[in-house]
């Protein structure tokens, strides 16, 4: 591991543990989740994800830039929240109102939101998809639409087991940046793939892209990956199991653009430049999907 810019040399001890850079005769095996010097337990102080040393606290950045203490920041640079759950509650209660709005209007709603390219539906009696009736906004109406009560369960429940430590870890913004994009990239792989008369609905696209996202955060911070790795893998195995009707490509899609949005984020160099590049990742993920909406519909018309 390459050593922050600026920190000092690291002293070791004779069991190969590194020394606190405050307390050299103190050894450690923790480090500031921002510049990854290793401190001790009397340095160490509560972060949203991990701990800080004293000086990026004092900072703000770890950085050297001028302090802002009443700012703290998330190990992607957003601002610490009072309700670090916010967003993935409102999003929660929104795949459960549309849930019951489908369940007490009907099959007449959950058709006019599903993801189709194009078919004739016998329920609305018309022609109906994306391709077919320029209904762009089944791409994004599909991602919090559901018809089973199994379905929704879990991928509620998913959302927010993996969801509320991504919000905390990422900041606000940032999380639903990759929530909604990783969703619309898993929409837009199963446009790509999928036979355009195959209806498509669930948040299952974006809760991979917090799957891909978790792995990705998990690795930078030398977490244990194992358990989310071996529930990725038991998903995938379900998601490609014969008889289950699973859309893959929304999961598929999901994962990738997820991993692909976390690690521009939590990778992104430290300073100004930060915050470009990592909405700069966002914007090319998303322009991806887009580039490969209008690829299909352009094939299909």
């Amino acid at each position: 591991m390459d050593q922050a810019p600026g920190s000092p040399q690291e002293p070791q001890d004779t069991h190969g543990l590194p020394s606190c850079y405050r307390h050299p005769g103190r050894d450690t095996g923790i480090r500031c989740t921002r510049c990854e010097r290793p401190i001790c337990t009397d340095c160490m102080i509560s972060a949203s994800v991990g701990f800080q040393c004293p000086d990026c606290v004092r900072t703000g950045s770890g950085t050297g830039h001028a302090p802002d203490a009443s700012r703290p920041r998330t190990i992607a640079g957003g601002t610490v929240a009072a309700d670090p759950r916010l967003v993935t509650k409102v999003l929660l209660a929104i795949n459960v109102a549309v849930f019951v709005m489908g369940f007490a209007l009907g099959d007449q709603f959950v058709h006019r939101l599903t993801l189709i390219a194009g078919a004739a539906d016998p329920v609305l009696g018309d022609v109906v998809g994306v391709a077919a009736q320029d209904e762009w906004y089944r791409l994004v109406t599909s991602m919090f639409l559901h018809q089973e009560v199994w379905h929704i369960a879990f991928n509620m429940m998913a959302l927010w087991w993996l969801g509320g430590p991504l919000e905390q870890a990422l900041g606000r913004a940032r999380y639903l940046a990759l929530y909604l994009i990783s969703g619309l990239a898993g929409s837009a792989l199963t446009y790509l793939l999928a036979a355009p008369n195959q209806g498509s609905l669930g948040a299952s696209g974006a809760i991979f892209g917090l799957f891909g996202a978790t792995i990705v955060l998990m690795r930078r911070l030398r977490y244990d990956m194992r358990p989310i790795v071996t529930l990725l893998v038991i998903n995938l195995v379900i998601t490609f199991m014969p008889g289950f009707d699973i859309a893959w490509q929304a999961h598929v899609g999901g994962l990738i653009a997820g991993a692909a949005i976390a690690y521009g984020l939590v990778h992104a160099p430290q300073g100004r430049q930060r915050t470009p590049v990592q909405f700069g990742v966002c914007a090319l993920v998303l322009l991806v999907s887009l580039v490969v909406v209008v690829a299909r519909t352009l094939a299909l018309t």
